[in-house]
């Protein structure tokens, strides 16, 4: 098997942003080519380390689910965070109109 060249701590920290970024993407394989361009790694590449960090996994189907319902409510979270900055900024943006 031939080494990729990027470290086991880069590639297993390469796919957490992928498991975040589904949702926010209208397909899978939209969210692989996003994260990978943001990474600078190819998306074949960062498919396969999903994959093989996938078949590591030995969370059951019950902590799968969880782990599968945090990570949605995670993302709903940052989604609301996101909404009172956009806001504040907009409202700023109002009050001081040199201010962009």
């Amino acid at each position: 098997m031939l080494s990729t060249g990027y470290a086991k701590e880069f590639r297993d920290r390469a796919v957490r942003p992928l498991a975040e970024s589904r949702e926010n993407h209208a397909s899978e394989t939209k969210a692989l080519q996003g994260v990978a361009k943001d990474l600078g790694v190819a998306a074949e590449s960062l498919r396969r380390w999903q994959a093989k960090a996938d078949t590591a996994s030995t969370a059951g189907p019950e902590e799968s689910g969880e782990l599968r319902r945090l990570r949605r409510e995670n993302a709903q979270l940052r989604r609301a965070n996101e909404i009172p900055s956009s806001a504040s900024a907009l409202f700023a943006s109002r009050l001081d109109p040199t201010r962009r």
